[in-house]
C-alpha cells in the first residue's frame, strides 16, 4: 500500500486530471485501489481543505458523487500584472529577507483583487 502522502497526492492527480468533466467518486478510489469507505474519506477531507467539489449526481440509477478539482493553472495571462514581475527589490524578497511577500502591501492587494468572488 502506498504512503498516505502519496496516496493522497494520487487521488488529487486523478481529480485534477478528470478536467471540467469532473471524476466520480467511485472511479477515485478504484483508481487508487483502497476501499469505498477511504475513497470518501479522501473526498470529504478533502472536499474540506476546498481541494475539491463534490457534486450530488445520478449515474446509472443511482446517487453518487463527482468530484471537480478547485486548483487552478497558472498562465502567464493570469499573472501579467502581478506586481513582482517589475519589482526593484525582487532579489531581497524572500521570506525573512530585507523585503517579505508575507508583508509586501502591493502583493496583498493584488492578490486580494484576483481572488475576490465575482459578483452574483
Amino acid at each position: 500500500m502506498p504512503k498516505k502522502n502519496d496516496l493522497e497526492r494520487k487521488a488529487l492527480q486523478l481529480v485534477f486530471d478528470a478536467g471540467s468533466e469532473g471524476l466520480l467518486q467511485s472511479d477515485m478510489w478504484k483508481g487508487l485501489g483502497v476501499t469505498s469507505r477511504e475513497g470518501s474519506r479522501l473526498a470529504l477531507k478533502f472536499e474540506e481543505k476546498d481541494a475539491i467539489e463534490r457534486r450530488k449526481v445520478l449515474h446509472n440509477g443511482r446517487w453518487t458523487y463527482k468530484l471537480f478539482s478547485q486548483t487552478k493553472l497558472v498562465t502567464l495571462e493570469s499573472i501579467k500584472d502581478c506586481p513582482c514581475i517589475v519589482c526593484e527589490g525582487l532579489d531581497k524578497c524572500f521570506e525573512g529577507g530585507q523585503i517579505s511577500p508575507l508583508n509586501c502591501q502591493p502583493l496583498t492587494l493584488w492578490m486580494e483583487s484576483n481572488t475576490a468572488e465575482p459578483d452574483a
